[in-house]
């Protein structure tokens, strides 16, 4: 695979800085915000540069954090209030209907928001 160039890397980085507590983005979120499809090459930014930043407001499509992350993630689901939905055997995922982030919401879903009962 190759390394992601300098650019995307600040761009992913500056997505996942402007994920708020309590809310996550998946892989494949933070790749649209920047318009592009590369969830895998966000993946990569992500284990090699996201020590630095909320890594755990970033997750799978199925709502499971990072693979061998998961205890660390949950300390910081339950300290910022992240929803969580729990399965048997105590494996958990984040609730993305109640936690997902959009940093760029559609102007026009917004109206029509302030305009239903």
């Amino acid at each position: 695979m190759a390394t992601p160039s300098d650019d995307f890397v600040s761009r992913v980085l500056a997505v996942v800085d402007s994920i708020p507590e309590g809310r996550v983005m998946t892989y494949g979120g933070v790749a649209a915000a920047l318009g592009s499809r590369a969830a895998r090459a966000v993946g990569q930014v992500m284990a090699y540069y996201g020590g630095d930043v909320t890594w755990w407001r970033v997750v799978r499509a199925s709502g499971h954090p990072a693979v061998d992350h998961e205890s660390r993630a949950l300390e910081r689901f339950r300290a910022e209030g992240t929803p969580l939905k729990w399965a048997a055997g105590g494996t958990f995922r984040v609730d993305l209907r109640a936690a997902l982030f959009d940093p760029d919401p559609d102007p026009e879903d917004a109206g029509d928001a302030a305009a239903s009962p």
